[in-house]
This record gives structure tokens, C-alpha cells and sequence, in this order.
């Protein structure tokens, strides 16, 4: 089919690089003469026909700025067959031919959804936690995971000075990716992570084996998800005498900020890939760094259950920790 008009829209939690992918795909489309209208606060911005113009100048600038232009909302309702039909209808009423879906595993099952009504639709691999399946990588995991070590590192040079113990709180409810990579990254003594259970007598042990190796700090990195609370844990090693402990919950900083260059050039390559892929006529693919390469797969592909905290990396980390 011949594409005039084509939306793009961002969901789920924001990836420093989203505001990047919107622009490569509102310049891919501009250059076949396809207009763009970006779609406010995600699929609740879709039900309720909330469309904004897209075009080369008003996306210019942006690839330098972190979150997304576009806003992100939860829409339970887009979950039942109403929101979906409402949705459909919206963009049938404004002449929108396709649909690009910017985000990580719920945005994509969104997204699916609308290709199963019959609306082509293409997605791009954007989340932090890197829980996607089929795909190396997505938007915003490797600025996220700078941002995290750089704070690790900055909190082991407070911890060493006072002889402390501090456990500090990344994201991750489902996934322990962030946690196991910066952890492995920053040199932490243990990693807590969903994946991976640890319990208080694992910390004890880990803690005294750092002081007896003559530590002067011991660093804990543990994914908001972990079975073992940050706050219990800290409560526990506040009860152990080789260290003081301190919490340290990094939070949304860790979504902010702009891009670094690899996030910046993965969004623009997978966003122009999802596009053209739209323009052929093809739907119900995502656009993703797939060993090395910008590749599309089937989006159930990604949205299927996958373990990145792998038992390999788990095991390399408490060899790194002594």
C-alpha cells in the first residue's frame, strides 16, 4: 500500500535516546514524502486521539535531549478490546496509514496488538532494563548504565574514605541487568539481582570475606526488584561490625540525561530501519541491534520471556567481587 500519513508514539518508562528515534523516524518518512504526526503520552494518547504534526524542523535539536518529547502514560484501558477499537478508530479518523511503537516489553505487546487489528505496525526496541528478547541491546540501556556506574564509583570513593558499607539501589523490578552489569562495571563486592536470589547469610559471608581480604569498603548493588530488599539488607549489615552501612537509591536518575553517542546512533539506525521496514509494507516486526547488526524480528520474538542475567555473568561477577 502507498503510506501517506504515519504515527509514532513512546510508551513505558523513558530511555535517554527516544527523542533520537522519533527524529530519525519523522526525517526516514519526510524523505519518502510521508508525513508524521507524534502520538502525546503514549496508548493513552492514542485512544483519545491526542496527535501531534512531525516534521524535519520541528524534531531538530532534539537527539541531544534525554525522556521523549512525546510523554509516556500507563493506559490500562488500551489492555481491553475498547481501548484497542478507540484506538484504531482515532487514527483511521486522521488519515494515519501506520503506526511506530517506541519502547520496551508492554509497549510492544501494544503494539502487536495494533498490528493484530489490522493497522501495520512496527516497533523499536527502547528500554533501559534490556529485557527484550532477540535483541543484543535496546535505546537507552548504555547511557543508563554509565549513569549508574558513574554514581557507583562516586559513592566507593565516599565509602573507602570512611570505611563503609553501602548498598546502593538501581532499577530493575523484573530485571536484574542493570544491577549485574554496573555492578560487574563498578567492581562491586555483590550483586543482588529478580534473577538470582541472595539471601542475609551470602551478604554476611561476602562482607566478611571483603574485610579479611582488607577492604576498605564494600559496595553492594542490588535492582529495586531483588528478593532481598535494599532496606533489609541495609538493616542487617547495620547489625555487623567490620562496617558502618549506608543506603544509596539512585532512582530516576538513571532514566534522565542526555544520550551518549551509542545510544544516539542505535536509535537512529533501528528508528530509520522500523520505518522503511513500515514504508515496504512490512508489520508486526521490531527493529533492534541483533548480533551486531540492525535487524528486524517477530515483535513475539521480543516480547517473550528471556534471562540476560545469565549464570555465566553471575559467576563472573563473584569472581571479580574477592
Amino acid at each position: 500500500m502507498a503510506f501517506r500519513k504515519i504515527a509514532v508514539l513512546t510508551s513505558g518508562g523513558d530511555a535517554p535516546g527516544m527523542n533520537a528515534a522519533i527524529r530519525s523516524v519523522v526525517r526516514t518518512a519526510a524523505a519518502s514524502d510521508v508525513e508524521t504526526v507524534g502520538v502525546r503520552s503514549g496508548f493513552r494518547g492514542l485512544m483519545d486521539g491526542d496527535f501531534v504534526p512531525l516534521d524535519v524542523r520541528s524534531v531538530g535539536g532534539i537527539i541531544t535531549r534525554g525522556g521523549t518529547m512525546l510523554g509516556s502514560a500507563r493506559a490500562l484501558e488500551f489492555k481491553t478490546d475498547d481501548g484497542q477499537v478507540r484506538a484504531v478508530h482515532q487514527l483511521e479518523r486522521a488519515g494515519v496509514d501506520g503506526l511506530i511503537v517506541i519502547g520496551g516489553n508492554g509497549s510492544h505487546t501494544g503494539a502487536l496488538a495494533m498490528h493484530a487489528a489490522g493497522l501495520p505496525t512496527m516497533g523499536i526496541a527502547s528500554t533501559i532494563d534490556n529485557d527484550l528478547g532477540g535483541v543484543d541491546t535496546s535505546i537507552g540501556v548504555d547511557t543508563a548504565l554509565n549513569t549508574a556506574v558513574q554514581l557507583i564509583d562516586r559513592i566507593r570513593d565516599t565509602a573507602s574514605s570512611h570505611h563503609r558499607a553501602f548498598v546502593v539501589e538501581v532499577m530493575g523490578r523484573r530485571s536484574g541487568y542493570i544491577a549485574l552489569m554496573s555492578g560487574i562495571a563498578a567492581g562491586a563486592e555483590l550483586i543482588l539481582t529478580p534473577e538470582v536470589p541472595v539471601d542475609k547469610d551470602q551478604a554476611t559471608r561476602a562482607l566478611r570475606a571483603a574485610y579479611a581480604a582488607g577492604k576498605s569498603h564494600f559496595v553492594v548493588v542490588a535492582a529495586e526488584g531483588s528478593p532481598l530488599k535494599a532496606s533489609e539488607l541495609l538493616d542487617h549489615l547495620t547489625t555487623l561490625p567490620e562496617f558502618e552501612a549506608r543506603l544509596s537509591i539512585l532512582g530516576h536518575l538513571q532514566r534522565g540525561g542526555s544520550p551518549l553517542v551509542f545510544d544516539r546512533l542505535l536509535a537512529t539506525r533501528t528508528a530509520a530501519a522500523a520505518a522503511a521496514g513500515l514504508l515496504e509494507g512490512k508489520s508486526g516486526l521490531m527493529a533492534g541491534l541483533i548480533r551486531g547488526r540492525i535487524s528486524l524480528i517477530p515483535i513475539e520474538t521480543a516480547i517473550a520471556p528471556v534471562d540476560k542475567v545469565t549464570p555465566e555473568l553471575c559467576a563472573l561477577a563473584d569472581v571479580l567481587a574477592r
